[in-house]
């Protein structure tokens, strides 16, 4: 049976909430605190590559694994990209491309409502925060554009790291960035999968769906903890 917020919080005999004290909050970045429209992508980065959409984000989604644990930049990708698709990897070309998708990132990424004040409620409470994101190397730019690298602790990107959740090693290092221990630490993600390798260090793990047919679905999911918001994590912390 699925735990909901609210039973999780219930105590058995008393119904008065048992919450162990938290030190840390890691979060994800990508649907979780931060919402990408990547239309603009779609339409802007084939017409600069003169390439069709569909051949060119068929070969961007073979090398995105590799962009996630920087093993290739995205310069090194896009020159690859271009080969692949027939077209000469010329540097300006090359370099216009990479150009180009980060300014669509950064244009078109914006944070959910609550994530401020949850995040600036954390910082004023004295949780370490840290933003554990797959991703690749503009994420960070992203991140501090948007305000939130300023009030983390540690940003913990899977590209600067080497390993992508929902592997053990990205969790660790999270951990050992803000000092703490598995079992002082909450995890929040809108990935099921990814809270579930966070739960198998022993950190409480949350799952986060804002849309309510996610909400209903998740609510079938084995042992999950669901909230719709992050105003609903500050009674875990």
């Amino acid at each position: 049976m699925s735990r909901t917020l609210a039973a999780r919080l219930g105590g058995m005999d008393t119904g008065v909430a048992m919450v162990a004290r938290r030190d840390a909050c890691l979060i994800d970045a990508y649907d979780t605190i931060v919402h990408t429209d990547f239309s603009a992508h779609r339409n802007e980065l084939p017409k600069l590559a003169g390439i069709p959409a569909e051949a060119l984000f068929r070969e961007f989604r073979r090398f995105a694994p590799a962009l996630s644990v920087g093993q290739i930049s995205i310069t090194e990708a896009y020159a690859e990209i271009l080969r692949a698709c027939g077209v000469e990897p010329r540097p300006d070309l090359v370099c216009a491309m990479a150009d180009k998708s980060r300014e669509l990132l950064l244009l078109s990424g914006r944070l959910f409502d609550d994530v401020l004040p949850f995040l600036r409620t954390l910082k004023s409470r004295g949780i370490k925060i840290a933003i554990v994101s797959n991703c690749d190397e503009n994420t960070r730019d992203l991140l501090v554009e948007l305000g939130v690298a300023a009030l983390a602790d540690a940003l913990v990107l899977s590209n600067e790291v080497g390993a992508v959740k929902p592997a053990a090693q990205i969790y660790q290092y999270a951990l050992d960035q803000l000092g703490v221990g598995p079992d002082a630490a909450l995890f929040v993600d809108n990935n099921a999968t990814y809270c579930a390798g966070a739960a198998a260090l022993g950190i409480q793990a949350v799952q986060i769906v804002r849309e309510a047919r996610e909400a209903r679905e998740a609510e079938g999911l084995e042992g999950t903890t669901v909230v719709r918001s992050l105003a609903e994590l500050e009674v875990l912390l």
